[in-house]
């Protein structure tokens, strides 16, 4: 390591003879992703044997040639390392799957400066973060929304966050919640489509609009238990839009109780969700299950029914 530059040797290997200077890399330092790679390449941060930078990814290697790889150190993050207890259910060096308490916001935005899952990751992982695009920063891959609690993963790598996004976004992850809606639901299980897009009346809302419109959504879900005029429910995510339980299940004409955007409790509720000061929407990030992006393992997870859904349930049993 030299200054503020990490520096590494990379031998082409005869099975890379003829590959891009780029994907020979990327082949040859696999905690680096090749669009990084691209751009160390790019900003003269590649060099052949002998010194000359060699600033053309798309440039032919032959097998035996040697490159240094001068890596500059990860810029701090803008959002501040915080001490904020956090549950653990598997990490290794490069993800970090974390059971997320309802009321933790994911990332600092405007109004949630800090005391984010973000602020709480910078500090957990204090050290181990190799960097995103260059900056020591957990990457986010997917979300869940502030007043849901479950499972969520967060890369610490350029290649993990690089695998993760990729998986997303072909919609390869297994995602299950739990829900309890304000109706009972007659059919066993179900499937709701629905394009997604932001509510014109209100811009911190979705809403299901017409084909054309908005990203294609799909929610499948699966009757668990039946309650006092309202059920339980497996929703298994096809797609995974913003506030896409949330919005299928008010399209659907049964809101997720306790929701303080798409859905109001009814007369029998009301006094229930008052007496347990149940103020979120009734929604749990139960199982998540993906290809680790770096070994191919298959991992899969699943987290218990929080304290206050559980006392929700035992209050709307028939």
């Amino acid at each position: 390591m030299t200054g503020d530059l990490s520096t590494l040797e990379a031998r082409i290997s005869a099975e890379n003879d003829g590959w891009r200077l780029d994907r020979a890399l990327a082949a040859t330092l696999p905690q680096f992703s090749r669009e990084r790679l691209k751009k160390l390449i790019s900003s003269g941060h590649v060099r052949r044997a002998g010194g000359e930078e060699a600033r053309d990814p798309k440039s032919a290697v032959k097998k035996d040639q040697s490159f240094t790889v001068s890596v500059p150190l990860p810029e701090p993050a803008e959002a501040v390392a915080q001490d904020i207890p956090l549950t653990i259910t598997f990490e290794d060096e490069h993800l970090i799957v974390v059971d997320k308490p309802a009321g933790l916001v994911v990332h600092p935005a405007a109004g949630n400066a800090d005391g984010t899952l973000v602020n709480a990751l910078l500090h957990h992982c204090a050290g181990r973060l190799s960097g995103i695009g260059g900056v020591a920063r957990p990457g986010i891959v997917h979300r869940i929304d502030k007043g849901t609690s479950g499972l969520i993963v967060a890369a610490k790598t350029d290649k993990a966050h690089a695998g993760l996004a990729k998986q997303f976004a072909a919609h390869s992850i297994d995602r299950v919640y739990n829900a309890v809606v304000n109706k009972i639901v007659m059919d066993s299980e179900g499937k709701i489509e629905g394009n997604l897009a932001r509510s014109s009346r209100n811009r911190q809302k979705m809403e299901v609009v017409e084909a054309g419109r908005g990203k294609h959504a799909t929610t499948h879900f699966r009757r668990l238990e039946a309650l006092n005029d309202a059920t339980l429910l497996e929703c298994r995510l096809e797609t995974g839009r913003t506030h896409q339980v949330r919005v299928h299940m008010a399209h659907a004409g049964h809101a997720l109780l306790g929701d303080p955007f798409y859905g109001r409790p009814n007369k029998a509720h009301r006094p229930i969700l008052e007496n347990l000061d149940f103020r979120r929407q009734a929604l749990h990030a139960k199982r998540l299950g993906f290809t680790h992006p770096v070994t191919s393992e298959a991992l899969a997870f699943e987290s218990e029914l929080p304290v206050d859904i559980q006392e929700l349930l035992r209050a709307l049993y028939v």
